[in-house]
């Protein structure tokens, strides 16, 4: 790749900037996120839904001046600022589906054009590569490409079965590539020339530094290092005993990193390598750290209970806000409950407890994943419900992320029943406790929660007064069929394989004992998910219509797995609320 592939680009900024009104968003504005920095961090775009829609927004650093960059009507989903400065890359998801488009738009609005994510294809894992206006991508995890933003060139680098680009050496002779499916995958370095890999490490994240040695994020071990291998090397720069290393974000110069971590719980710190000096976050939980191209600004999120993600900038030891919300009055602070499992297994969960003495009526909320975690982040469903006198638990049952290697893949294939169990054992907790008043308990979830949700009120229909299913599964085999190809792929070392496990899968399956159920339901679903497609929801709204049980359907005609769209947003909030807040009988 020649030309202009390596030119500089100059950084244009728009005309037409506004003032931002802080503070001045309803409770379900999500607030900012992806923060990316213009290469001497003197100006940030990043993501924000305050329009109503998720839209990228361009914003001088220490400034309320801020401007709305047009790409179009879809939802955005990320946005990353070329190391040139010419160019924003901006994750689009059309329909609000988990198919993802790349387009690329000036910081002025100008010159809006598609690079990826064609027709049915997605493209993912956006990252333009350092000191070069080229921009790395990965589609249908198949196929791992290069893109010329300006001639519109698209290089294959590698291709095979869930494969993911992270980065291309600058002579294009090697590339940092990731293969394999969830809870198993790994890092290897590509010779392009022979099409040799090499072996580097278990992981999710890695980059080249500037003297061609690798920086990755590993998971060999117990709890996730950052590492450093040069010249076949391999030393660890950062570790703990208890904490995750979550992500990592590195200067172009390669001579300071930034080390995201996940504090045993679900609280986050942020280190600046070398030396480990801690940056003091305004909020409970941190997301994207970014640096800018000259390495002087660093950018992330940060959010916490009633306080909406917020994008901050650090500079020269100096923390400034960028685009910040104001945090509700009176948002309630969760407590972490520790308590075990069945089987003796240590399990924690997030408690947002109400006003006065208990037992207090209880909704159970189960995280999607189920290899994420539950933290004490923006949530205004759970503020609304503790205002109505309603206790809310968000705990990580096993196959939660955060703790440990042994820990995520401990509801892996038939260990899934564990999990199951692992509802009862909250319920447990939580009435043992004093908190909850067993007559009046509700549960619900989204995605891998929407199923855990369902499986436990088929298994323990005793234990619930009312239900919730956000966009769960509620039959592998239909799952299977329908979800994208690239999403069914990877999930068979989580759940299963289709085939081979096919009678587990049914017997894990919710909808094999529906008539079990005996709370009333409520099922919510968008119907453009084609990531936990609408079939599962429908089979079950279906059964239970046949049954004449209670239940209540609520779907999302513009909406995919994600409810992306503010109004979308306060709909399910105000339904999910009244749901809860009548099968309780908690006040309104």
């Amino acid at each position: 790749m020649t030309g202009q592939l390596n030119r500089v680009d100059v950084t244009v900024l728009p005309m037409g900037w506004m003032t931002r009104d802080p503070g001045s968003f309803p409770t379900e504005v999500s607030g900012s996120w992806s923060p990316a920095l213009s290469p001497d961090g003197r100006h940030a775009a990043y993501v924000s839904d305050r329009s109503g829609v998720p839209k990228v927004w361009v914003q001088p650093v220490g400034s309320e001046l801020t401007f709305l960059v047009d790409t179009g009507e879809q939802p955005v989903m990320a946005v990353q600022w070329s190391t040139g400065g010419g160019w924003l890359a901006c994750l689009l998801a059309p329909g609000g589906a988990p198919r993802h488009e790349v387009w690329l738009v000036r910081p002025d609005g100008s010159e809006l054009h598609q690079v990826a994510g064609f027709g049915a294809d997605t493209a993912d894992n956006m990252r333009w590569l350092p000191g070069r206006s080229l921009l790395a991508v990965t589609e249908n995890l198949t196929q791992a490409l290069v893109i010329d933003p300006v001639t519109g060139e698209r290089r294959v680098i590698a291709s095979g079965d869930l494969i993911s680009l992270f980065d291309v050496s600058p002579d294009f002779s090697r590339a940092l590539i990731r293969r394999g499916p969830r809870g198993d995958r790994h890092i290897a370095v590509l010779d392009l020339a022979t099409g040799v890999e090499e072996h580097v490490a278990s992981g999710e994240e890695a980059v080249f530094g500037p003297d061609g040695s690798i920086w990755a994020r590993c998971d060999a071990g117990e709890f996730p290092v950052l590492i450093h291998v040069r010249d076949g090397e391999v030393s660890v720069v950062a570790s703990s005993p208890t904490d995750e290393v979550e992500s990592f974000a590195l200067t172009a110069d390669g001579s300071r990193a930034a080390v995201l971590w996940n504090v045993r719980g679900g609280l986050s710190r942020l280190t600046v390598l070398p030396g480990g000096a801690e940056i003091p976050l305004p909020g409970l939980v941190a997301a994207g750290p970014s640096w800018s191209t000259d390495g002087s600004t660093l950018a992330f999120t940060v959010e916490g209970p009633g306080q909406p993600h917020g994008t901050w900038a650090w500079t020269d030891g100096k923390l400034s806000p960028v685009s910040v919300e104001a945090t509700a009055p009176g948002a309630v602070r969760p407590v972490l409950e520790e308590f075990t499992g069945h089987d003796g297994l240590a399990l924690t969960g997030w408690l947002f407890r109400p006003a006065g003495p208990g037992p207090h009526p209880t909704v159970l909320w189960f995280h999607g994943g189920p290899e994420a975690q539950e933290r004490p982040g923006h949530g205004p469903l759970f503020q609304s419900l503790v205002d109505r006198g309603i206790a809310v638990f968000a705990p990580n049952v096993r196959g939660s992320s955060g703790f440990g290697r042994t820990f995520v893949n401990a509801d892996n294939g038939p260990l899934r029943y564990d999990a199951i169990e692992d509802v009862a054992s909250c319920v447990k907790h939580l009435v043992g406790g004093g908190v909850a008043d067993p007559a009046r308990i509700g549960i619900m979830g989204r995605s891998y929660g929407g199923y855990l949700t369902l499986a436990a009120l088929v298994t323990y229909p005793e234990l619930f007064a009312v239900g919730i299913d956000v966009c769960g599964m509620s039959d592998f085999a239909t799952f299977y069929e329908h979800t994208e190809p690239w999403i069914a792929a990877a999930a068979v070392s989580k759940y299963g394989d289709p085939v081979h496990d096919a009678d587990l899968l049914r017997d894990l399956s919710p909808i094999t004992r529906i008539d079990r159920l005996r709370a009333p339901l409520m099922v919510v679903h968008g119907e453009n998910d084609s990531n936990v497609p609408v079939i599962e929801a429908e089979q079950v709204v279906a059964a239970l219509r046949a049954r004449g049980a209670e239940h209540k359907y609520l779907l999302f005609r513009d909406e995919g797995h994600e409810l992306l769209h503010r109004h979308s947003r306060a709909e399910y909030l105000q339904e999910t609320v009244a749901w809860l807040t009548h099968h309780l009988r908690a006040r309104n």
